[in-house]
């Protein structure tokens, strides 16, 4: 079952990612790095509208054009070999903490090891450039360390995700559940065989939201508040 309609399109973001890439490059190294925000959700919840609403929050109070980045755009951007290397050394060293942790992946998962690392030091290498908004890929356990990343989950009961699902996919309510069901497991699974982690502990975020109680537009402010006048 295709989730495309949630996900908005590669080739509307694309030029932001290149754009954010240049500037990294062009920033002197002394220059303070400009923030980033990591999305984590439970499947269900509105992580890329919540996303689209919080670049345009974010590009109206700096002035500056930000990127949404996500696997399906990172995806994309490994197929072009020149601007994948482009964007993995154009900050200079990644830390010795990531080489650590990836050195750690699970051996049930070796064959897929290579791509996700070179997934992890692309997610931080965004998170390191700034102006960034980072939706799922467990960036907000890859950028825990960087002190310009700020991290926020949305949570919802099973009520709210199913309803929202079926509404963005237009399929029917039960469909909306399995497919629930199905991914949820999926993702918590990636994240806990790549990184051995949970990403549901609260620690790992500055705020969590209820996306059943709070709107994605009061969500989007919120972040926007919290992170562009800490």
């Amino acid at each position: 079952m295709p989730t495309t309609l949630l996900v908005p399109s590669i080739e509307q973001r694309l030029a932001a990612f290149i754009e954010m890439n240049r500037r990294a490059k062009a920033v002197a190294t002394k220059a303070a790095p400009k923030p980033t925000i990591t999305i984590s959700r439970e499947f269900g919840c509105e992580g890329y509208p919540l996303a689209e609403e919080l670049k345009k929050h974010a590009e109206q109070a700096t002035g500056e054009q930000w990127a949404l980045v996500d696997r399906s755009l990172l995806d994309a951007v490994a197929k072009d070999h020149k601007l994948s290397e482009d964007i993995l050394h154009s900050l200079g060293r990644k830390p010795r903490w990531l080489d650590e942790m990836l050195s750690m992946l699970s051996p049930r998962w070796k064959n897929e090891a290579d791509y996700y690392k070179l997934l992890c030091e692309q997610v931080v290498s965004v998170a390191k450039a700034g102006n960034a908004i980072i939706v799922g890929m467990g960036g907000a356990i890859l950028a825990q360390s960087l002190e310009n990343s700020y991290h926020f989950r949305m949570v919802a009961n099973q009520e709210f995700k199913a309803r929202s699902i079926a509404r963005r996919m237009k399929i029917s309510r039960q469909d909306a559940e399995l497919l629930i069901e199905e991914r949820q497991k999926e993702r918590d699974k990636f994240i806990r065989n790549f990184l051995n982690v949970d990403a549901s502990n609260t620690h790992y975020y500055h705020m969590i939201f209820n996306n059943a109680k709070i709107r994605t537009n009061r969500i989007a402010r919120t972040i926007a508040d919290v992170v562009l006048k800490d």
